[in-house]
């Protein structure tokens, strides 16, 4: 992702920045969103340059100033409540899908926004229709929709139903373990006790970054892209010309959305048998169809493609060339050699050993580099600008310090957001509270962990909180999946093997996920909410209204989606992050022998992996040319664990996409993330139904098949054989 500057929101990122961003984990969609509304921003400048001081620039309060700001409880409607509940339980599913099929996650601001605004709008338009009385629809509305349907939906990634939580289980253990599968290091993760730990975990990340609201929104300024961008196209949706744009994509989403959702119902029709369906095409002949090679012609990965950077999906192609044209090749040329040849697989012991820990190597490499490059910037930054010394006072005199209002604007939204306030010893007190609860309840749960380390990992989740917030507001830069690596192989050498080290560490992986994730995306929905001048309050009710909605949905959806998993009649559900948190838990725990020259291939992978992030750190310094060329290492390590067909559809999305921006550079700047979103939604929307037909073993009716020339006639002659031997 390359953040690119927000129209009236602040100062382009550095070309570091840029870099350290494209090698995101986790791919976000906010470049995209940003050029769609610097378009949008385009088409209102004009009429807004009128309404304010040409010394201030264009202004987006003074067109809302004639609206009077309605109160907390007025925002948070049961309207907004009600279209929450529906679209997180429809969007929860779709980032299910993502998260079992190829763990790249992109953000759903989009399609939470637009939906949100489609259905309030549609719903106030009846009522006037049938002349019954009702509220006006506002933006402060439109965005307590926007902050509880993401809360909800988020939850898939945070909650590590793909990831951490999933590495629990049997299935996964047995793929990557060599641990007793019947001892305190497999656990199932059922309904009830899931349910029962995020209500338990997911609440305390809100009040840990509450009484640091004031310092990163007014005090430091800053952007948080993803949350100023959802927020100028909320704000923008909310004016006339705003409207009937809003109107025009919602249109195309849900277009796209039911073309790819029938057309994932058009092809399960023709899956009636192994291999069978066109998304087992052999595009590129038999023999790179059996290495992965071939368009799998999934709409899902289309739609990521569209929306993850060009650097991502291209390094992904690269890294799938690399390891299962060559790599992995030459791994099963030494079957029997480095490793017993009757092995399945997916034991750690034989090639899905060198596939697993080369990924962890090269992920771990880029993610620690990354971590201390960004810790170096940061610290940088605060000592360029003379906050560092003031910065524990800033949390409590942030009123009584001096600011200057940059613009109209700027004073406008400073005194709402500083107008609610929401004291700091309630937030303080709240995560003390919850803190405790969880360190008594928790190992109840699992009886893995003590309470001691879950109150140990409940000290120190606030500093990396604190950090991953302020890189996200700086650069859209989330680093949680790096600090939940590291957490469990501390956590894992601390327990030990025997105590149940391994599924104890995950345990507390999700423990700190749900502190640093939860604290970074809910500062972002604070930013939208300064932005559009929604209540602090009114942000906050919201975010525990969609983190309550995700304790309940999610675990639901993730049961449809665990029990495929276990079966995976056809390995379409990979979850290849939960076989790489399962790996370095057993890592750090010690169980774990590894096959001939596995340790040496992952320490070369590992400086490899150093060594390439240096070089694009360096290059993006000097404002080389070269550092758009110079793939990113976790993009590369994806692709090792996943076919290299998903690589090949991501990359056919950034075909498209770049066709369209040369055909019509803004009205693919304005539609493309809307489309993509459709693409994505539709085809995660037939996954709860695909799940729940294999569940009860309901088979297509019909199979094709794609068969060499060679294996064809054998069969014909073989289908003449039969029918010969009928007739007699």
């Amino acid at each position: 992702m390359q953040p690119i500057r927000l129209p009236s929101f602040g100062s382009p990122p550095s070309p570091r920045q840029q870099s350290t961003t494209a090698r995101a984990a986790r791919p976000s969609s906010s470049s995209n969103v940003v050029h769609t509304l610097a378009v949008l921003h385009s088409h209102r400048r004009s009429s807004m340059e009128s309404l304010g001081d040409p010394r201030e620039g264009p202004s987006t309060e003074r067109a809302f100033e004639v609206k009077p700001v309605p109160p907390w409880t007025e925002q948070v409607t049961g309207r907004a409540v009600a279209a929450s509940l529906l679209l997180g339980a429809l969007l929860s599913g779709v980032m299910m899908n993502l998260v079992f099929t190829s763990g790249i996650i992109p953000t759903l601001n989009i399609s939470a926004g637009l939906l949100g605004f489609f259905l309030l709008k549609a719903w106030t338009r009846l009522l006037g229709q049938l002349g019954v009385p009702y509220q006006p629809f506002t933006r402060q509305e439109n965005a307590v929709v926007q902050t509880c349907v993401v809360a909800c939906a988020s939850m898939t990634h945070s909650g590590g139903f793909g990831s951490y939580l999933l590495a629990m289980d049997r299935r996964t253990a047995e793929k990557t373990s060599t641990a007793d599968l019947a001892g305190p290091n497999v656990t199932e993760p059922s309904v009830g006790r899931t349910m029962a730990f995020f209500f338990l975990v997911s609440f305390v990340g809100l009040l840990a970054i509450v009484p640091m609201r004031k310092t990163m929104i007014i005090r430091h300024r800053l952007t948080f892209p993803s949350g100023s961008a959802t927020a100028h196209l909320i704000n923008s949706f909310h004016t006339p010309h705003g409207a009937s744009q809003a109107k025009r994509q919602v249109t195309l989403v849900l277009r796209t959305c039911f073309g790819s959702l029938f057309w994932s119902v058009f092809q399960w029709f023709y899956t009636g048998g192994p291999n069978c369906g066109f998304t087992s095409f052999p595009t590129f002949g038999l023999t790179a169809f059996k290495r992965g090679f071939y368009f799998n012609l999934n709409g899902t990965y289309i739609g990521v493609g569209m929306i993850s950077p060009y650097l991502i999906n291209i390094s992904m192609l690269v890294g799938s060339i690399v390891s299962w044209g060559f790599f992995w090749p030459f791994i099963e040329s030494k079957k029997g050699s480095w490793y017993a040849a009757d092995l399945q697989d997916t034991s750690l012991k034989g090639i899905n050993g060198y596939k697993v820990f080369s990924a962890i190597a090269m992920i771990l490499g880029d993610g620690i580099f990354q971590l201390v490059a960004i810790s170096l910037r940061t610290i940088h930054t605060m000592r360029r600008h003379r906050i560092a010394a003031e910065t524990i006072r800033s949390f409590s005199d942030i009123d009584a310090m001096p600011r200057q209002a940059l613009s109209f604007d700027d004073r406008r939204r400073t005194q709402v957001f500083l107008r609610e306030h929401i004291p700091g010893t309630f937030a303080i007190g709240g995560y003390v509270v919850l803190a405790a609860l969880s360190s008594v309840a928790v190992p109840l749960i699992f009886r893995q962990v003590r309470f001691y380390h879950v109150a140990a990992a409940y000290v120190f989740a606030p500093l990396l909180a604190f950090c991953n917030a302020y890189g996200t507001g700086v650069a859209e830069t989330n680093f949680s999946a790096q600090y939940n690596k590291l957490v469990i192989l501390l956590f894992a050498s601390w327990m030990g093997l025997q105590n149940g080290g391994v599924v104890g560490s995950l345990v507390i992986c999700g423990v700190v996920s749900s502190v640093v994730s939860t604290a970074s995306d809910f500062m972002s929905d604070f930013k939208t909410g300064y932005l559009t001048l929604t209540s602090p309050r009114a942000t906050l009710v919201s975010q525990v209204v969609g983190t309550m909605l995700g304790c309940v949905v999610n675990p639901v959806v993730f049961a449809v989606f665990h029990h495929l998993y276990e079966t995976n009649p056809k390995k379409i559900y990979q979850a290849p992050m939960a076989k790489v948190y399962r790996a370095i838990a057993v890592l750090g725990a010690g169980d774990h022998e590894p096959p001939k020259h596995c340790v040496n291939i992952s320490i070369a992978l590992f400086v490899l992996a150093l060594a390439i992030s240096a070089i694009r750190e360096v290059a993006a310094h000097n404002r080389w040319h070269a550092q758009h060329y110079i793939p990113s290492v976790t993009g590369m390590a994806i692709s090792f664990l996943l076919v290299p067909a998903v690589s090949i559809d991501m990359c056919v999305g950034s075909l498209i996409l770049f066709t369209w921006s040369r055909v019509d550079r803004e009205a693919a700047q304005v539609f493309a993330p809307v489309f993509a979103s459709g693409l994505i939604c539709g085809d995660g929307l037939f996954s709860i139904p695909y799940a729940l037909l294999a569940r009860y073993d309901v088979t297509a009716p019909i199979c094709i098949r794609f068969l060499g020339r060679e294996q064809n006639a054998a069969l014909d002659a073989f289908l003449e054989k039969r029918a010969a031997a009928a007739h007699r």
